[in-house]
């Protein structure tokens, strides 16, 4: 029994009223001494349950084996070890129930035996703090997680809101636009048709007025006359009110293409037959053709951008002047050329050619709407096609049109 030191009663009280469990094993880890404070730790009553006993029956069944083999490396090469290691050891109370521990250890020798003192620290209160604060710091994760994506849905929700707005807004700015456009072109048509119905119409009623004053056979010639005045005038009023409904067509997405294998030579040159009462004195049309005669397209499409460009070309042409056509297919590839030598268009006008309502500047004191060239332009973009204007001033104007299959 361990005697040094001991018989003090300042060490005796020490030990006794420690707040700390103590045990004293020797080298066959057997308890010699252990302190009230032990005792109670492990759920003893007297000390003498516990004296000459091996420490390892305060060590969980499991752990025992572990235990042996550090006691015994520990003797072998004893040395002081703090508390607070980071180890984490485990007791056993009489009960059986496990509990954590925080030991340090010490050892001395007496009577040429050594023997291993072991300060023992019930760590439970702490081991449930700190599984109280990782409980809660899993909470607090686990909500501030889910406050995170209740942010990101509110966020992402909002985005799409905005984003709808976005939508909106741009859908109305774009109503409000084509009700701004609407109403310009409104006020265009009033304006462009006043000014281009009046001299039809005022053919018209002038050659009625005169047509009442011929009333005998000899007068026949003059009646004809007039009758064919009317029927042109009438023929323009219906082409300027087909410019306009177009026009319309087009904005709202009404046309659609109806394509067809179409002979381009054949329709061509019966353009062009239509078109001979158009023409002024000694004006030449001349009209070629080279590859394959047969290309899918529009008809109607393309006979309509045939007689307004080809009408445009006489009208805005002298007299005695050549009109060239020319018109080839290769490699599934339509090519249009309509050339004059007329009064030509100003560099700066060019760049609006095909805007609707446009006139050139040079054009303004001869009769037209403004919307042929652009429906020309829309019709041959509804059939996957191209133009294009070359220009030069009083030397003449060259429309230039391509259509791939």
């Amino acid at each position: 029994m361990v005697n040094t030191n001991l018989d003090s009663e300042l060490i005796q009280a020490l030990f006794n009223h420690s707040s700390i469990g103590i045990i004293v094993v020797d080298e066959h880890g057997i308890i010699n001494l252990i302190n009230r404070f032990a005792v109670t730790q492990f759920g003893y009553d007297d000390a003498a349950q516990l004296k000459g006993h091996k420490f390892d029956m305060l060590i969980p069944q499991r752990l025992r084996a572990r235990h042996e083999h550090h006691h015994a490396g520990y003797m072998q090469a004893p040395k002081s070890r703090p508390m607070g290691l980071g180890l984490d050891l485990f007791g056993v109370r009489k009960s059986g129930e496990e509990f954590p521990l925080e030991i340090s250890l010490g050892n001395y020798v007496a009577d040429g035996k050594r023997f291993v003192i072991a300060f023992v620290n019930d760590i439970t209160a702490r081991k449930n703090a700190e599984q109280a604060i990782i409980q809660l710091n899993a909470e607090l994760e686990r909500k501030v997680e889910e406050r995170t994506e209740s942010l990101r849905q509110t966020v992402a929700q909002l985005n799409e809101q905005i984003e709808e707005n976005q939508q909106k807004d741009k859908e109305l700015r774009e109503a409000l636009d084509k009700e701004k456009e609407l109403g310009e072109l409104k006020s265009r048509f009033v304006s462009v048709a006043s000014h281009e119905f009046r001299t039809p119409l005022s053919t018209v009623l002038s050659s009625t007025y005169l047509l009442q004053k011929y009333q005998t056979t000899e007068d026949q010639p003059k009646r004809d006359k007039h009758i064919q005045r009317i029927i042109s005038s009438v023929n323009l009023l219906t082409d300027i009110l087909n410019d306009f409904l177009n026009v319309g067509r087009i904005e709202e997405g009404k046309i659609q293409v109806r394509y067809s294998i179409t002979n381009v030579q054949k329709l061509i040159q019966d353009t062009i037959s239509e078109l001979a009462t158009l023409r002024k004195s000694l004006q030449q049309i001349i009209y070629t053709h080279e590859g394959n005669v047969d290309f899918e397209l529009d008809p109607n499409m393309f006979k309509h951008i045939i007689i307004n460009l080809l009408s445009n070309a006489i009208k805005f042409s002298p007299e005695n002047s050549e009109i060239s056509i020319r018109t080839s297919i290769q490699d599934s590839t339509l090519h249009l050329s309509i050339k004059d030598k007329g009064i030509g268009i100003p560099p700066e006008d060019q760049e609006h050619l095909f805007e609707r309502f446009f006139r050139a500047a040079n054009a303004m004191n001869i009769q037209g709407t403004g919307l042929g060239l652009h429906i020309v332009a829309r019709y041959a973009e509804l059939m996957n096609g191209s133009i294009i204007c070359k220009s030069e001033m009083e030397k003449g104007t060259e429309f230039v049109l391509t259509f791939s299959k």
